[in-house]
């Protein structure tokens, strides 16, 4: 990416955006304006000692745009009300969906190349598989609010007669890694796991409540923030250098395309903490049950045809890599 170029990261102080501003920092970008809501004190190391131009609250972004009128080079739209437990749903639909127009019809008008956060959990059961394309949007039904309206703006985006020049959604599978540690109980199972690990000695997993599951046999295709970055960075960059095809313009799932078992997850945990595996099943919450996935696999055909030709980290690669250089001590990216 051009190092002058100024670039706009929504969700800032939350998981995936502080990793990647971390990680533009370290490639020498430091023209950046950062969009979150900066009042919740649990997020503060994530942003801390960041290099940025400014700090700005999400609810007075575009008050500040109007009045500064800065010339923008790239948005990465991170900024999303995350919780899959939230059932009220006009909270998802205010910060995932209107505020989402919001910033797409300001990479209009402006003719700013946009990055957005999509997720996999708009593929809901996985009935119709978990392919990228985009005539299956419309027929997809998320299990949650926060699939709901994911997806309600991904076929929002479809539909529209105007769109940036460059522009990608891009649909997170189990997305694990540093800075998470504000989450709670939307953090990653790996998180959870060490957090166990230290405290009792064993990792308590759900049993599966469908008879083709066995328990901690559940499927997810589990992907390093760090992978994440990277995709990131090289579509930013590729559209900042005009070398991004508007062709390829549209939806692309983000995992590894390989589901690993949540049993798996955790024997990579006690590995990377150099302790014996001790797994024990709990029954699965009642307010989970009806709205879990059992299977989630990202076919990623559509990003490789775009030219994304990295290697992933594997499951075991990328726990490894995040239990011994942040979860052991809690460093921060």
């Amino acid at each position: 990416m051009q190092q002058s170029a100024t670039i706009v990261v929504t969700g800032a102080a939350g998981f995936i955006g502080s990793c990647l501003v971390q990680s533009l920092n370290e490639k020498g970008y430091n023209n950046l304006l950062l969009v979150d809501d900066f009042g919740i004190e649990a997020k503060r190391k994530n942003w801390e000692g960041k290099n940025y131009l400014e700090v700005l609250e999400r609810h007075s972004f575009f008050d500040w745009l109007d009045l500064n009128k800065p010339k923008i080079d790239l948005i990465i739209h991170l900024g999303a009300r995350t919780d899959t437990t939230e059932f009220n749903y006009s909270i998802h639909e205010e910060l995932n969906l209107e505020y989402s127009k919001l910033i797409w019809n300001y990479s209009v008008a402006n003719q700013v190349p946009l990055i957005y956060a999509s997720s996999a959990a708009t593929y809901g059961a996985g009935e119709l598989g978990y392919n990228d394309n985009h005539e299956v949007v419309e027929k997809l039904h998320p299990l949650n609010p926060y699939g709901v309206s994911k997806n309600e703006f991904d076929k929002w985006a479809l539909q529209q007669k105007y769109s940036p020049l460059y522009w990608t959604g891009l649909k997170f599978f189990n997305v694990y890694g540093p800075n998470e540690y504000h989450k709670g109980r939307m953090a990653s199972v790996i998180w959870h796991a060490v957090n166990q690990i230290k405290n009792n000695g064993v990792v308590k997993l759900f049993r599966s409540h469908r008879s083709d599951f066995k328990d901690g046999e559940q499927l997810r295709d589990f992907v390093y923030v760090k992978d994440v970055l990277k995709v990131i960075e090289w579509m930013g960059e590729a559209m900042l250098d005009n070398s991004w095809k508007s062709t390829n313009n549209g939806l692309y799932n983000l995992g590894t395309g390989k589901a690993r078992s949540f049993y798996d997850l955790a024997a990579a945990s006690f590995k990377g903490l150099d302790l014996p595996t001790n797994i024990a099943f709990i029954d699965m919450p009642e307010d989970l049950r009806e709205t879990y996935q059992y299977f989630t696999e990202a076919n990623m055909q559509k990003l490789q045809k775009a030219g994304y030709t990295n290697h992933f980290y594997t499951l075991e690669e990328g726990v490894d890599d995040y239990v011994r250089h942040y979860l052991k001590t809690l460093k921060y990216r």
